[in-house]
């Protein structure tokens, strides 16, 4: 007979907020794509103007468009096409969140190594997601 595995307290509340935070993305990349669909918020570049902009590079497409690198988008989430964005940094942000949610886990088991490296781990993705290395191709 086979030997039945069990998640652990952390795995399962990883998971949780991980399967709630995938639902509440969806939900939101869903909605704000209706709101662009259907032009309630005007798009900062529109729909007919987008093939032109679909050969250029990532360099020259932002100079085109007047668009700035970074977390500037926030600045124009009145604009349909840029709500979108939303639900993808939520989406991409979700892991932080479940990180921070183990964390007192680890320290009350006594895991003090996972604690730290999930710390680690936190610190590491929010300066990613800060913009502030200014590494890769942006």
């Amino acid at each position: 007979m086979a030997k039945e595995i069990k998640a652990t307290e952390e795995q399962l509340r990883y998971a949780n907020i991980l399967d709630i935070g995938m639902k509440v993305g969806l939900l939101a990349l869903i909605v704000t794509f209706i709101i662009y669909l259907t032009g309630i918020l005007p798009a900062y570049i529109p729909v007919n103007d987008l093939p032109r902009y679909w050969g250029l590079s990532v360099h020259q497409y932002l100079e085109e468009t007047g668009i700035h690198q970074g977390w500037t988008w926030l600045r124009l989430l009145n604009k349909g096409d840029f709500l979108n964005f939303l639900g993808i940094a939520f989406l991409a942000g979700i892991t932080i969140i479940c990180y921070i949610a183990v964390i007192p886990i680890f320290f009350r088991k006594k895991d003090k190594v996972y604690g730290v490296i999930a710390i680690i781990e936190v610190l590491v993705l929010l300066l990613a997601a800060s913009g502030i290395l200014k590494t890769g191709g942006h």
